[in-house]
């Protein structure tokens, strides 16, 4: 399956050739944008259909012109941590939020529970590390994707899967997390680094690696624009110098501009 032929109204894992499932650079943008509600007016228009096009997703992210008086009222701070700001739930279908980062803050590494991410930045300057999955934790996505084809093998001969460069086979991975094994600590290895510029659009899921992102200013702050499909209220976390995964809860700061009670919780963000 082409990217062009991925559906954003389901998961990573539900695609048929992860080998191909990547954004091109740079992006033709189609149509101008000319306002944050008119994209969500888009974006639920796109999202009624029963088949959602990735390349259309991020076609409608990059074709809108960052504007702060579209956003502003989203845009909370928080002292000594990123925010998440709900801007509109997507009928179930997506969620879009604007995140806030103060100078220095980052997020943690981490993955995006088999959804599709889409982030354009509309403030400041933010820098996207992408990093190799632990060679042992394996990825939802490819579990999932390993059990469909396995399914499919009339011949009971087995796939050649590989991660991080290693020949998994038909096996399932253990870890500490899904296994008794005892955890076999690893450093997390970067396989790529962006600076994203205002009104740049970037795309991952959990084919295509693990992620953070950082406010490389110590000075400004900085808003991003993500959209999530479909949504998703949890992901895991990776100590970098581990590799270890923990499971966390993803909430908001506010929601439709007004805050929330907080929630102490291990936030991710950045997704």
């Amino acid at each position: 399956m082409e990217i062009e032929g991925a559906n954003c109204k389901y998961r990573v894992s539900a695609c048929e050739d992860l080998e191909q499932l990547s954004v091109e650079r740079p992006i033709k943008i189609d149509q101008e944008i000319s306002g944050l509600d008119v994209l969500v007016a888009e974006l639920h228009r796109v999202f009624s259909g029963d088949h959602v096009n990735v390349h259309d997703v991020q076609k409608l992210m990059a074709g809108y012109k960052s504007n702060p008086k579209d956003w502003k009222k989203y845009a909370k701070f928080d002292r000594f941590r990123y925010t998440r700001n709900l801007v509109d739930e997507g009928n179930g279908a997506f969620n879009i939020m604007i995140l806030c980062w103060g100078p220095g803050h980052a997020s943690a590494i981490h993955d995006h529970a088999d959804s599709h991410c889409f982030m354009k930045l509309l403030s400041g300057s933010l820098e996207e590390v992408r990093y190799d999955w632990p060679s042992n934790v394996e990825p939802e996505v490819m579990r999932k994707f390993k059990r469909k084809n396995l399914r499919r093998c009339s011949n009971g001969t087995d796939l050649n899967i590989t991660q991080n460069g290693n020949n998994i086979g038909n096996g399932e991975y253990q870890n500490g997390e899904h296994g008794n094994e005892e955890y076999d600590m690893q450093e997390m290895e970067e396989i790529g680094r962006t600076r994203l510029e205002i009104d740049d659009v970037c795309y991952i899921n959990d084919a295509l690696g693990l992620h953070r992102m950082e406010n490389p200013s110590h000075v400004d702050g900085a808003i991003s624009l993500h959209l999530y499909c479909p949504p998703f209220d949890s992901c895991r976390v990776f100590d970098a110098r581990t590799g270890k995964p923990t499971e966390a809860k993803v909430t908001f700061w506010s929601k439709y501009g007004k805050k929330i009670k907080r929630v102490i919780e291990a936030n991710p963000g950045g997704k």
